[in-house]
């Protein structure tokens, strides 16, 4: 075999950024109705091939917070469909129990966050903790907007670890901080 024929049987690399992969994972699913399953397979398929990257993150982009989890926004999509945050969780922080203004979907790639899942009792007018489990690097969630999804992430590391997860929200980068969580109360 010539090395000319050994050439044009080796598959193409990517060199594209995982960013920019992820960006054209997410256009392809947004061609799609954001309540259809096959929106949902493909913005869950494209963070679980991005959630195994080396070097995803700059040092900068991997600052924490010493009061609350640090969000930093990596990418927003030009037509304001979406915007891609890395969260950078120390130990002991975690969010509020929330449901979701719109669609969003989160991937771990570094350490371990614990999920608290919560159902919404429409009488009380609270949130009912229904139960917990952890989420390790490569785990990913989606889900849709309204209070059939309420969680709460949070690093329950005790050994002082760092947890990093990548989160992708349904909105206009400008709306990441407004528009996302709906905050409930729970239930005593």
């Amino acid at each position: 075999m010539t090395l000319a024929m050994t050439l044009a049987t080796t598959p193409a690399i990517d060199t594209r950024s995982p960013l920019a992969r992820l960006s054209e994972a997410l256009d392809q699913a947004c061609r799609l109705d954001p309540s259809s399953a096959g929106f949902a397979l493909g913005v869950r398929s494209a963070l679980h091939d991005l959630s195994r990257e080396a070097g995803l993150l700059s040092d900068a982009q991997r600052e924490g917070g010493a009061d609350c989890y640090r969000r930093h926004l990596l990418a927003a999509d030009p037509l304001g469909r979406y915007a891609v945050a890395a969260l950078v969780w120390q130990a002991g922080q975690a969010s509020p129990v929330h449901g979701h203004h719109t669609w969003c979907a989160y991937t771990v790639i570094e350490g371990t966050l614990s999920e608290t899942l919560y159902a919404w009792d429409a009488n009380a007018n609270r949130a009912v903790e229904t139960r917990r489990h952890e989420r390790t690097r490569g785990a990913v969630s989606f889900v849709g907007a309204g209070r059939g999804a309420i969680h709460q992430l949070g690093n329950a590391s005790t050994a002082g670890q760092t947890a990093v997860s990548l989160h992708i929200y349904g909105v206009p980068a400008a709306r990441i901080s407004t528009h996302v969580n709906d905050l409930v109360m729970v239930a005593a």
